[in-house]
């Protein structure tokens, strides 16, 4: 198999709300139907509202394929999409996260609120430590993840992220660029692929 072609799935982290820009609307619009073009299967939290919607949707719509995530107790609450191929309820949270990670060969953040920056940032820490190596991105509409950005900075600065421990996440301002990016990444790594979930995810 083309290294460049490894990327076959990814996870996409975002908003259950919309946000109060439509560009992230319109970003995660855009981004599920360049995965459909791609043959890119999306892996998400399987809701259908917010930017959690908007890109499955768009995904189906386009003829792409779609996997989706949901632990129990939040079924009703982000009215789980049941049009999608394959829809995975979980028991807790952190199957959920157990899953969406050997399920996926990159990341994508979109914006999105608490939940989306500790998924994203749990992906980052897992990396930091050698515990695999496929692509993180951010994808940084309307400068979102801005201040996010600025923070990692600061804690390299301060010495919190040691140069030993760095962190490599890719970020994106368009749309068109994240999976060019993200199969660059993949392309650097290979062969390596990814190391198994980290055994601390097992043990939670």
């Amino acid at each position: 198999m083309n290294s460049m072609d490894q990327i076959k799935t990814v996870c996409v982290y975002c908003g259950s709300g919309a946000g109060s820009s439509p560009r992230f609307t319109e970003a995660a619009l855009a981004l599920g139907k360049i995965f459909a073009e791609n043959n890119i299967r999306l892996v998400y939290g399987g809701g259908s509202v917010g930017l959690m919607g908007a890109i499955a949707k768009s995904t189906l719509d386009h003829g792409g394929s779609v996997t989706g995530i949901i632990p129990d107790f939040l079924r009703s609450r982000e009215h789980m999409l049941t049009r999608v191929q394959e829809m995975i309820v979980t028991p807790d949270m952190h199957e959920r996260k157990r899953l969406m990670f050997e399920h996926s060969d990159a990341f994508v953040a979109l914006p999105g609120g608490v939940g989306t920056l500790e998924e994203l940032v749990e992906q980052m820490t897992w990396q930091q430590l050698g515990r695999h190596t496929k692509p993180v991105l951010l994808a940084n509409i309307d400068g979102f993840w801005e201040p996010l950005i600025a923070l990692l900075a600061h804690m390299r600065e301060t010495e919190f992220i040691r140069p030993s421990l760095n962190i490599d996440v890719l970020k994106a301002e368009r749309v068109e660029d994240i999976v060019p990016r993200l199969r660059a990444a993949a392309a650097a790594h290979a062969p390596e692929g990814s190391k198994e979930m980290p055994e601390l995810a097992r043990k939670l």
